[in-house]
C-alpha cells in the first residue's frame, strides 16, 4: 500500500483566520483539495492524517470537539468519493507536557505505516511546517512542504 500524510490545518482546512480550528462552522476547505485528493486517490493512494493538536492540551477545545471537526470533514469528503483511512492526532503541547507523538516527532507516523504495511519507499507526507517535513523524514517517507492554506496541485501532480 501507498500512503499520503496530511497534516489538517492549512493542507486540508484553511486555517488563515483561525488558528485553533475546533468548531465545524470555523471549518472552511483549502482552495482545490477536493480535487488534488481525487487525483492522488486515482493514483492509487490511501489517505491518512497525523495532526498535532496541542489546543487540547492547553484547555481551548477538548478531543470530542476535535473529533466532531474530523467527522464534518470525513462527511464532506464522503460526498466526493474520498475517505481518510485513519486519523491520528496528539492532544499534547510542549508548553504543557511533555511527549513522544508531537509532529516533528514521527511516532504517529511510525504507527500508520506499520498497522497498515505501507510501503514507506512509495509515500509521501504533505504539510505546510517545517516540523511536518521532519517528522516525514524522521519516519522515512518523502516529505512536501506546502504553502499554507495555499492550493497544493503543483507541489503533487508529479506524484506516483
Amino acid at each position: 500500500m501507498k500512503a499520503v500524510f496530511l497534516d489538517r490545518d492549512g493542507v486540508i482546512i484553511d486555517n488563515s483566520s483561525h488558528y485553533y480550528i475546533f468548531r465545524t462552522e470555523d471549518v472552511k476547505f483549502v482552495d482545490g483539495i477536493f480535487d488534488n485528493l481525487k487525483l492522488l486517490s486515482e493514483k492509487g493512494f490511501d489517505f491518512f492524517v497525523v495532526s498535532n493538536q496541542g489546543g487540547i492540551s492547553k484547555q481551548e477545545y477538548t478531543k470530542k470537539d476535535v473529533e466532531k471537526v474530523h467527522y464534518f470533514i470525513e462527511k464532506e469528503l464522503e460526498k466526493r468519493g474520498l475517505t481518510i483511512k485513519e486519523w491520528a492526532f496528539c492532544p499534547h503541547h510542549d508548553s504543557i507536557e511533555k511527549c513522544f507523538c508531537r509532529k516533528p516527532s514521527p511516532l504517529m507516523i511510525e504507527k500508520l505505516l506499520a498497522k497498515y504495511q505501507i510501503d514507506s519507499d512509495k509515500s509521501y507526507l504533505i504539510g505546510d511546517s517545517p516540523r511536518d517535513i521532519d517528522a516525514a523524514e524522521q519516519a522515512g517517507i518523502k516529505g512536501i512542504l506546502i504553502p499554507a492554506n495555499q492550493n497544493m496541485f503543483s507541489h503533487i501532480k508529479e506524484l506516483s
